[in-house]
């Protein structure tokens, strides 16, 4: 098993750190995993990417051409990435904010309400954490469970008490990726 990943979108829609999730859960699985990130100019609101590999064999160097998914959370993360994907991938697109389509034929598309789902559950900052679970849900690359560990020990101290919230936008991505 091998996924390439262009995760893409603006600076603070938390695209770095879906990426760092997913890392993370495939190292705690034992799998190999690399992430390099990406900035524009400017952070918050400039264009933020990453590139993941995930893989069941050692990773020979950390570049992303031919991704066999993309994960677009605004518009220009689409156009730019799109033609990229390998055949037979998936692009997965925050439809609460792309209102295009993916033109593409040889690809599977997952269209997501990130942000309408992170609005319903009382916090924009979460729409990442739904764009993550139906990505895990779409591609099985790793375990439910791994995510949940993984949210559960990226927010401690005082910031402990955003686990039930970040969970929940979880579930509810997760729900959206699953297969129809």
């Amino acid at each position: 098993m091998k996924k390439e990943v262009i995760l893409s979108g603006f600076g603070g829609q938390g695209v770095m750190s879906i990426g760092k999730n997913l890392v993370e859960a495939a190292v705690a699985e034992d799998l190999e995993a690399s992430w390099v990130p990406s900035y524009g100019p400017e952070m918050r609101g400039g264009t933020a990417n990453c590139t993941v590999i995930i893989s069941d064999e050692r990773i020979g160097a950390p570049l992303v051409e031919r991704p066999s998914e993309v994960v677009a959370m605004n518009r220009a993360a689409l156009a730019k990435f799109e033609s990229r994907v390998a055949p037979g991938g998936t692009v997965f697109v925050n439809s609460s904010i792309i209102p295009d389509k993916v033109s593409r034929e040889d690809v599977t598309a997952v269209y997501v309400p990130c942000d309408e789902i992170a609005s319903e559950l009382g916090n924009p900052k979460v729409a990442n954490m739904v764009m993550l679970g139906a990505y895990v849900a779409a591609t099985g690359a790793l375990k439910q469970e791994t995510i949940e560990t993984m949210i559960a020990e990226m927010f401690t101290g005082k910031k402990a008490k955003l686990v039930p919230l970040n969970l929940e936008a979880l579930k509810r991505g997760l729900e959206c990726g699953k297969p129809a």
